[in-house]
C-alpha cells in the first residue's frame, strides 16, 4: 500500500484546501481512527506512508501498528518540517536487512535546497512458501514524497536522480543481478508528464523543456523557466544516467613511490574521464535510468477511459501517487527463472464525477485528501 496520509500541521497551515469539508471530518481525533481502520482492513504486507508527522508517529501511529504486527521505519523531512516517509512492514512475513534513508536537501547547492525525504529498505521474506536459497536476493522498497512546486521540474528531477542512483546502489548485490523492486508515493507529478514518462521508459530529453511543464500538475503553466544543461551539478557525483560514479582511488600494490605515483596517475586519468563523460552525457541534455518501472495502474478507469484520481481537494482532482514495481526480468543461464514481481491485482480507484458525488476529500469515510494505493503481487526471487 502507498498512502499519502495528510499531516495535520499541513492540513492547518492549508485550511483553505478544505474549504469544502465538513469542520467534523477535519480533526486529527477523527481522522486517525478512520486511517487505521483502513490500514487494518486492507491488510496489506509492506505500507508506504507519506505525510507522517512525526509526533503523531511515535505517540500513536507506531504504537498501533506494531500492535497490528508491522515493523516501523521512519525519515523526518530535514529542517523544521514536521512530517515525513514511512515504510512498515509485516515482521512475520519479511526481515529487514537494511534501512536508508535519503535526504535530497544538499547545503550549498542552489538548486537541491529543499527538505523532502525518501526511505529505501531492503526486505526479505520469511514465508516458508517463499524462501529463497540465493542469499543475495531480496526486494528493495522505496517511498518518497517528491517537491509539491508546479513551477520547479527541475527540483523534482534532482531529487529523482538521486533516489534512482540509491534504488540502484541498493538492489544490485556485489553479484550484479538487480533485485525486484517497488518504488512508491508522493511523486507530483501526473501520468501524462515529462517526469512520469522518465520513470516509466528511462529516458528524457529535456532540451528546451520548461521546468513548469516537468510535472503537468497545471493546465495553464506559469513562468517561462527552461531547463538547463546539465541539469544537476558535477559535484553531487552522479552522472546522467542517475548512477553514482566512482570516485574511489585506485590502492597501491606497495608504499613505493612507483606504486604511489601510478596510483595517482590512474586515479587523475579516471577523475578526468569521468568529468569528460558527464560533460558530453550532459550536452545532450538527457537523463536515463536502467530501473526498468511499470505502473501497477493504468491511469484510467475501465471501460470508459476517464482519468483515475488519487488526490482530490478544493483546487485539484488528479493522479500523483503511484506503486512503480520491476517486472519480471528474463532469467540467465546460471539463474534458472529469474527475479521480479508479477502483478496480480490492485485495488480500484475513481474519477473526479465520484469525488464530486461524495464531496472531495477528506470526508466522513476516508481522512485524506489523498485515496490509498493498493497491488498484489507474485514475487519470485
Amino acid at each position: 500500500m502507498s498512502y499519502n496520509i495528510l499531516s495535520q500541521e499541513l492540513l492547518q497551515d492549508n485550511v483553505y484546501l478544505y474549504r469544502h469539508c465538513h469542520p467534523g471530518v477535519l480533526p486529527w481525533s477523527h481522522r486517525l481512527p478512520n486511517l487505521l481502520a483502513e490500514i487494518q482492513q486492507h491488510d496489506a504486507d509492506i505500507l508506504c506512508l507519506q505525510e507522517v508527522q512525526e509526533d503523531h508517529y511515535e505517540n500513536q501511529i507506531k504504537p498501533a501498528l506494531q500492535a497490528l504486527g508491522y515493523q516501523c521505519e521512519f525519515k523526518k523531512r530535514t529542517g523544521s518540517k514536521p512530517d515525513g516517509c514511512a515504510v512498515v512492514f509485516k515482521a512475520s512475513r519479511l526481515s529487514l536487512l537494511s534501512s536508508n534513508p535519503v535526504e535530497y536537501f544538499r547545503p550549498g547547492d542552489a538548486l537541491l535546497d529543499r527538505d523532502n525525504v525518501a526511505l529505501v529498505l531492503l526486505l526479505r521474506p520469511v514465508d516458508e512458501a517463499t524462501t529463497c536459497s540465493d542469499p543475495s536476493a531480496f526486494i528493495c522498497v522505496a517511498n518518497t514524497h517528491l517537491l509539491y512546486n508546479p513551477r520547479r521540474g527541475d527540483i523534482k528531477l534532482a531529487q529523482l536522480a538521486i533516489l534512482l542512483a540509491e534504488i540502484g546502489r541498493l538492489s544490485r548485490p556485489t553479484d550484479g543481478a538487480a533485485n525486484p523492486v517497488v518504488l512508491c508515493g508522493d511523486f507530483n507529478s501526473t501520468p501524462q508528464s515529462p517526469l512520469y514518462h522518465f520513470l516509466t521508459t528511462g529516458c528524457l530529453d529535456y532540451r528546451g523543456l520548461q521546468s513548469s511543464l516537468v510535472s503537468g500538475q497545471e493546465g495553464s503553466p506559469r513562468g517561462q523557466r527552461v531547463l538547463t544543461s546539465p541539469l544537476w551539478s558535477h559535484s553531487l557525483g552522479i552522472n546522467p544516467q542517475c548512477q553514482y560514479e566512482n570516485k574511489e582511488p585506485a590502492k597501491p600494490s606497495s608504499s613505493s613511490p612507483t606504486a604511489v605515483e601510478g596510483a595517482i596517475s590512474k586515479l587523475t586519468v579516471q577523475d578526468l574521464a569521468t568529468k569528460a563523460a558527464f560533460a558530453v552525457a550532459s550536452n545532450q541534455a538527457r537523463i536515463e535510468h536502467s530501473l526498468k518501472l511499470r505502473s501497477s495502474y493504468q491511469h484510467r478507469l475501465q471501460p470508459d477511459g476517464r482519468p483515475e484520481i488519487t488526490t482530490c481537494h478544493s483546487r485539484t482532482a488528479m493522479t500523483v501517487d503511484y506503486i512503480l514495481y520491476t517486472p519480471e526480468f528474463p532469467a540467465p543461464p546460471s539463474r534458472p527463472g529469474g527475479r521480479g514481481l508479477q502483478l496480480l491485482g490492485r485495488l480500484s480507484l475513481v474519477g473526479q464525477l465520484e469525488m464530486e458525488d461524495v464531496d472531495g476529500l477528506p470526508n466522513r469515510y476516508h481522512s485524506s485528501d489523498h485515496l490509498p494505493l493498493l497491488a498484489r503481487y507474485r514475487l519470485r526471487l
